[in-house]
């Protein structure tokens, strides 16, 4: 339906009316159209509708590249537009690289000259973090720059270091901000190695959803996306993105103060930035610790989110933050770790396996009381459950959340 829906966007053959509300959404003029940069799966993840000559899946990032490819480049080169895609979870150059073999084949293949495509790679695992200059040299042709993604990131690091010991336990998720010393070593890197090689570097993302009830929420929400915009505009970044077109004009905003009419600063080398290895992996300069409340919320999010996974809904809104698959398995990652290391939470408690299935018994009785009886059983909440407590207490922690749930699926 995602091919089908961008196919019919550049044919302007979509619209949509709610028969609920009566309200209907149709393509502004062609001027005014946002430009689609397109996100395939990941390496990690299988297409299992798809197999190969020996039944094997085949790799989702080829299904989603191909078809939208094969469909859309020539339509695209045609609006004076191109095939521009986002690459997610990269963890090496190697992986970089065979994206560009798959681009030199598909061009050539299509008969479009080599350089048309255009990819923004996703800094979002600490492995990559370690090697941007050697995947913005194997995209070279490619490659329109490099964006740090939070929520990811802190995944990667917790996932790579959770049996690490205490030195690598990241205390509540909404506790470690941008400002922290390992995410500032991170995002600095990021412009300068940019801006190097005078690619762009793309910001964060802001995950606040703005509420239409409640103006005292999106008054702290607003000033805290300012100060983050800000922050990333005078760093040097070249440009950022929201969770919802409301945080736009705030975005904006930010950004026309320091570039004014310039596109980007790609002229701001940031050669003041200096960071050491170990400066990407300092996670015990934060002064916070793990909470009893965090607890709570990782099992909120983690059962919140996978049961809207499991309904077909990639992005969340979860107590007006955009959640997605990044912010789950940080949430069941935490878990795991938090056992593993044998936290003491501030209120005394030791995080065991014991205390996670207390915490999403109590969590999982909430949600029933919260939406009712009927909701409830119209849902997937004890499968949601069921899932985030095996990913959080297997001994044998699975790497993606996603590839579990993929099998439980409904098709």
């Amino acid at each position: 339906l995602g091919q089908l829906n961008l196919i019919d966007a550049y044919t302007r053959n979509i619209d949509f009316t709610d028969e609920r509300t009566g309200k209907s959404y149709a393509l502004r003029p062609n001027e005014e159209l946002a430009t689609v940069v397109m996100r395939p799966r990941g390496w990690h993840l299988t297409e299992r509708h798809l197999v190969d000559a020996d039944g094997r899946p085949v790799p989702g990032a080829l299904v989603d590249f191909g078809l939208y490819f094969f469909h859309n480049a020539q339509r695209l080169l045609d609006l004076g537009k191109g095939p521009y895609f986002y690459l997610p979870k990269t963890e090496s150059h190697l992986e970089a690289r065979l994206w560009n073999d798959v681009f030199v084949f598909a061009q050539d293949y299509v008969g479009i000259p080599q350089g048309t495509v255009r990819a923004t790679v996703l800094i979002e695992t600490i492995t990559a973090a370690y090697e941007m200059e050697e995947i913005l040299y194997e995209l070279r042709d490619h490659a329109s720059g490099l964006n740090a993604g939070r929520w990811d990131y802190l995944f990667s690091i917790v996932k790579n270091f959770r049996d690490g010991g205490e030195r690598f336990v990241l205390p509540d998720r909404n506790a470690v901000t941008m400002t922290a010393p390992f995410m500032r070593a991170y995002t600095e890197l990021l412009v300068r190695t940019c801006h190097k090689r005078g690619a762009h570097a793309i910001g964060g993302m802001a995950a606040f959803i703005p509420s239409r009830k409640d103006p005292e929420v999106n008054k702290t929400a607003f000033e805290k996306v300012r100060a983050d915009k800000d922050r990333e505009a005078n760093d040097g970044f070249d440009g950022s993105w929201v969770a919802h077109p409301d945080l736009v004009p705030i975005a904006m905003e930010s950004f026309d103060k320091v570039l004014g009419d310039k596109p980007h600063q790609k002229d701001r080398l940031r050669e003041d930035v200096d960071v050491k290895a170990e400066d990407l992996i300092a996670i015990d300069s934060l002064d916070a610790r793990p909470s009893y409340h965090g607890l709570v919320n990782a099992v909120q999010v983690g059962i919140r989110y996978i049961e809207a996974w499991l309904r077909g809904l990639g992005a969340v809104a979860i107590f007006n933050l955009m959640e997605d698959a990044a912010t789950a398995e940080i949430s069941r990652s935490q878990i795991w770790q938090w056992i593993n290391a044998g936290v003491v939470l501030d209120n005394g408690e030791q995080v065991t396996a014991e205390l996670a299935r207390k915490v999403a018994a109590e969590e999982l009785a909430n949600i029933r009381a919260e939406i009712g009886e009927e909701a409830f059983a119209a849902g997937h909440w004890q499968q949601a459950h069921d899932l985030l407590l095996e990913v959080s207490l297997d001994e044998d922690y699975a790497d993606f959340l996603t590839l579990p749930a993929y099998e439980r699926l409904q098709g």
